[in-house]
Formats: C-alpha cells, structure tokens, sequence
C-alpha cells in the first residue's frame, strides 16, 4: 500500500494508542506511536519506529510527550433535551414514597412533559447545552438525542429540533432518535391504541417529512407499551426507512429485544431482564446490548444485566449515560466508565469499548467513529494518563488534556 505523506495535515508523536479495534478483547493498545491525519481522517497509524517520511515544514507536529491517544467517546443513550428536574421526587423517594405515590401526586414523566411542553425551544436550548457541554468537555464527540418528552406532534417536533440546534452549536455529531412512544400522555390515559396510532400516523411521518430523526425508539414495558404496540410503531418506522431501537427488558422480560432483532434494531437498551432467548436473537440480528450504569445506580435496581450471556454468545456491549431528569439525571461519561467496571462487573477494556467502538455500533456509525483506524474520521481524545485503565479507575478529576473532531483541536 502507498502511503502519500505528503497530504498530511497532522501528525501525533510521542503517544500511545489506544486503538479500540479489538472490541473488548484489549484496548488495541500500541504503544510509543505516531498517527497522521489528512483532511479530517485518520491516513495511518502505527508503531513511531515506522512512521514514513514526511514533510515536517508543511505538516503540524504535536508531541504527545507520551499520552495516550483513544477515539473521541461515544455517549450513545441520552434523554439530553427537557424542561425543568424532578429533584423534588429524588427527595421523596429517600423519604421512601413509590413511584406510583410520586405519580399520583403528578410526578415521574408527566412532570417533565409538563415543563418540557411549556418551554421555548430557546429555554430547552439553555437548559441542555450545559449538559452537552460537560459530556463534550469529558472527551465525548459523539452522542445520542432522544425526543420522548413532549408527547404531541408539536413539542416532540422541537425537542428534535433543539437537538439538531445542540449540534450547531458545539462540534459534536449528534444523532437524534425520535421516542414518541415513550409514555402516554395524560389526555390519552386509558386510550393506549389510539396514542400509538397518533404516533404512527401523524407523529413519525412528520418527523420523517423534516428529517429530523435518525432512528425510532420505543419503551416496551408493563408501565410503557406493549409488544403489539411497539411493532405498530417498528413498522411504521420501516415504512419510513429510518432503524430502530428499543428500551427493553429494564423492568421485566416481554420479549422485546427479540421482537426489536426480527427489525434489525441497532440495539436493545437497559436490558436487566433480557434472556438467552432475546441474547441470541440480538447475535442474529447483529444487535448491541446498551448498558446503562446510572439508571441502575439512581433506582437502587437489584438485577444486573447479563453480562456472562452477553460475553458467551459475543453481544457487544455499549455504556451510555442515559442522562434524563428522572432516572439518571447524570452527565458524566467518565463515572459511566467507573460504574460500568464497579456495578456491572466489565473489565476497563470492555467498558471503554463500550463508550468507543460498541457505542459508535450502536447509533450506526461502527464504519467512521469510536476506533483509531486508517480511514476512520479523526475524532481523537488526548488522555494525561498512564495506562488506558485510569479512564475507569478515577471520576471528578478530568484527565482530558485535548480533544480533537476531524483533526482540529476543539477542547
């Protein structure tokens, strides 16, 4: 293979990589490295003793003085857009009230939807970039964006259009995933079918019209919507040509990581009480498993994922943070990182898989982000650390020192 150096923008030297090409068998680590960037891409990469020859006049030379060099993060399950918080039922649930008192007395979802309902999108702007920002800051260049909080056809609308606002505003790819069918809306209670018609027939070609959604999302559960609903909403999706994907089996096991696998799903998220069943079918169908450390956390859950099913049929698993007001109201990839190895049992090499390769996998972009590979877009974290483990061994000290997005400095 040539190597035409002189289309060099950039070259790192004095680094260390932590490629993520291995999934989560290693870190894919090469050590005493070098990397050269053209035009926003990765042009090669490897050991610094075989770095070609080039042009050191014409290309800009940043010694890393021995970093280390991983992809730009990947937060790949967010809820980043809503108005207000639900501190208030934070409180009550340490004074032990349920979430079913906490919702009589007009709490859990429908609060958030009140508050997002009433927000300007310049408000739900205001009150999400500081969350994007702290993500972005913690070396996360990728993420994605749920609507799910507005449950009408008008605020749903600009909770997606507040998200493609965000990407504007700062220099992160952001996906947006329209979740219609995340709750019933209080002028639908007791009327379940006709809000997923109003979803379907109304809602999601809207969205579609305007392109304003990468994907289609649904909670399938006891408390959410039902498998014949959800595959309402799958197909109407497929009619529109946009993926799905599916909060599944977090409370109990309907099926629906199966039922998201038999639609090709990018991935089933949550997943506590997923089976070997629905593990198989999610192999089959090339699903990823995302896992999501804070909710399990903020809920005080019990039951842990599958992680051991996972490894033996070789599901990969994502982290995300699933920042929202409700459940895990945390905008910290790092302490995912943490959690992900201290709650859920993974190694530090499975956990950064899960914010790089595995999280890119899981908004469809495994083929441009979450690895240090030839031709990949360079989207590169500089990291002041040792050894790639300390990314999951210590939170509140951001080891950050420089972050990239198509080869420019950003942060």
């Amino acid at each position: 293979m040539t190597i035409n150096s002189s289309a060099w923008q950039t070259v790192f030297i004095n680094v260390n990589l932590a490629t993520m090409t291995d999934g989560a068998n290693s870190y894919g680590a090469i050590a005493n490295a070098a990397l050269a960037i053209s035009d926003g891409k990765i042009a090669w990469l490897g050991k610094a003793t075989d770095l070609p020859e080039y042009d050191a006049d014409t290309v800009k030379v940043i010694d890393g003085q021995g970093k280390w060099l991983t992809p730009g993060l990947v937060d790949c399950h967010t809820h980043l857009v809503y108005g207000g918080n639900r501190a208030n039922e934070f409180e009550m649930r340490l004074q032990g009230k349920s979430y079913q008192e906490i919702a009589n007395a007009g709490g859990g979802i429908v609060s958030t939807v009140s508050a997002t309902r009433k927000a300007s999108e310049a408000e739900l702007f205001a009150a999400a970039l500081p969350r994007l920002t702290a993500l972005h800051q913690q070396g996360v260049t990728s993420i994605e964006i749920k609507s799910g909080y507005g449950l009408d056809t008008e605020n749903e609308i600009k909770m997606l259009k507040v998200a493609g606002q965000l990407a504007e505003a700062l220099p992160v790819t952001i996906k947006r995933t329209f979740l219609g069918a995340h709750a019933l809306p209080h002028e639908y209670k007791g009327k379940p079918d006709e809000y997923v018609d109003l979803v379907c027939n109304e809602m999601l070609p809207q969205v579609a019209k305007e392109n304003l959604a990468d994907a289609v999302d649904v909670f399938c559960e006891g408390i959410g919507f039902s498998l014949a609903q959800t595959e309402q909403v799958f197909a109407a999706a497929k009619n529109h040509g946009l993926p799905v994907k599916i909060h599944a089996e977090q409370l109990s096991n309907l099926g629906g990581s199966e039922l998201a696998a038999k639609y090709n799903a990018l991935s089933s998220d949550h997943i506590e009480f997923l089976d070997e069943a629905g593990i198989k079918a999610m192999k089959a169908a090339d699903m990823v498993a995302v896992l999501l450390p804070g909710a399990f956390y903020f809920l005080r859950e019990t039951q842990l994922p599958p992680m051991e099913l996972l490894r033996k049929h070789q599901v990969p698993m994502a982290i995300a943070t699933d920042s929202n007001p409700g459940s895990s109201p945390i905008s910290n990839i790092q302490l995912m990182l943490n959690m992900g190895c201290t709650l859920f049992r993974l190694t530090p090499a499975e956990a950064l898989a899960g914010v790089t390769c595995h999280g890119a996998k899981a908004l469809g972009l495994s083929n441009k982000k979450g690895q240090l590979a030839v031709g990949f877009d360079a989207d590169i974290a500089m990291w002041n650390i040792e050894q790639p483990a300390e990314l999951c061994y210590q939170f509140g000290v951001n080891p950050l020192n420089e972050l990239y997005v198509a080869g420019k400095k950003v942060v």
